[in-house]
């Protein structure tokens, strides 16, 4: 028998936590946080993964604890890749609102201080 012919079809959610280094509480949550991440029930109800899922589930974790992205971002990078040519398209995680919009946050900020001075009686600086 051939090695290709001995491989599991589906997978249980234990053996996919195993096989991707992901708890299953966490598998469950992707799954209503990720349209494309959705195995098959059983008769029993239990979650079967094919390959494809697992797939999935590495690229999610690549983006979130690796890439550092948040679910809605990971989402998108995920959806950027299934649109493109088929290579994976991972982008740097945006940067926080402050650091991506320096000059507009200290401007803002400049704003902010003025209006409470001028709350406290105060006049701005």
């Amino acid at each position: 028998m051939s090695p290709r012919a001995l491989e599991k079809v589906y997978y249980s959610i234990r053996e996919v936590s195993e096989i991707t280094g992901v708890e299953a509480h966490v598998l469950r949550f992707w799954e209503k946080e990720f349209s494309m991440l959705r195995p098959r029930r059983g008769r029993s109800g239990n979650r079967t993964y094919k390959d494809r899922d697992i797939e999935i589930i590495k690229k999610i974790r690549h983006l979130l604890w690796d890439q550092k992205f948040t679910i809605q971002g990971a989402s998108e990078q995920l959806r950027i890749g299934k649109a493109g040519d088929g290579e994976e398209q991972v982008t740097q995680p945006a940067l926080p609102f402050a650091e991506r919009n320096d000059d507009l946050a200290k401007e803002l900020r400049q704003t902010l201080v003025e209006i409470r001075d001028l709350m406290a009686g105060n006049t701005p600086s």
